[in-house]
C-alpha cells in the first residue's frame, strides 16, 4: 500500500481532526526512526500513519483495537512486518510483550507525540517550535502532567538503542517538520 491509499484509508475510517494529526505525527516520527535506524522508512512511516486505524471503529476498547486494524490491512495485503507491529502498539489488547525493534519503535514513537504536543500546549505561544527537548524529557519525570501517556511506552525507546534525551529531540524535531502540525 502507498502512502496515498494509506491516507485515503485514514479519512475513511477517522474523522476526529486530533486523531488524524496524532497518526500523521506518529507517521512522521517513525519515518526520523527508520532514517535513524537505517529501517525502511516507507514501512515504518505506514506503521506509524495506520496504527491508529480501528479506534474509532473500536471505540478504542483496549481489548480490540490494534488487532482490528491489523486484521483489516493484512486482508488488503499490507506487508505483514507493518500489521504486526500495528497489532503489538496495544500491549493491552494481545497480552504479548512486544519483542521487535519495529514493535517497541511504533509503541514508543506514537506515545511520545501525545507528550510532545501536551507540552506545546502548555507554552504560551503553542509553537511547536518554541518547545525545546529538554523539556519534554522534564515533563516526562511529572506524573500528573499529561497522566494518561504511558512514560513506559516512551521508554521503549531505549530497546531500540536510543536513549529518552536523545528520542525526544529527534521525535520533537519530526514533528516540527510537519508543514499542517497543529496540537
Amino acid at each position: 500500500m502507498d502512502r496515498e491509499k494509506a491516507l485515503e484509508l485514514l479519512h475513511k475510517n477517522i474523522k476526529n481532526p486530533r486523531m488524524i494529526m496524532h497518526c500523521l505525527a506518529s507517521e512522521a516520527v517513525m519515518r526520523a526512526l527508520a532514517r535513524h535506524l537505517g529501517e525502511d522508512e516507507e514501512k515504518w512511516g505506514l506503521a506509524g500513519l495506520l496504527h491508529d486505524l480501528d479506534v474509532e471503529y473500536t471505540h478504542a476498547d483496549p481489548t480490540t483495537h490494534g488487532p482490528t486494524a491489523a486484521a483489516w490491512l493484512s486482508e488488503m495485503g499490507v506487508d505483514s512486518e507493518i500489521t504486526d507491529a500495528i497489532r503489538m502498539h496495544n500491549e493491552m489488547a494481545t497480552g504479548l510483550p512486544r519483542t521487535t525493534r519495529f514493535q517497541h519503535a511504533l509503541a514508543a514513537g506514537e506515545t511520545i507525540t501525545g507528550l510532545i504536543n501536551a507540552t506545546v500546549l502548555v507554552y504560551p505561544d503553542k509553537n511547536i517550535h518554541s518547545v525545546k527537548a529538554k523539556s519534554i524529557v522534564k515533563r516526562m519525570k511529572e506524573k500528573a502532567f499529561a497522566a494518561s501517556v504511558k512514560r513506559e511506552n516512551i521508554m521503549e525507546c531505549e530497546a531500540i538503542g536510543l536513549p529518552v534525551d536523545q528520542f525526544a529531540s529527534l521525535a520533537l524535531e519530526a514533528m516540527q517538520q510537519m508543514p499542517d502540525y497543529t496540537p
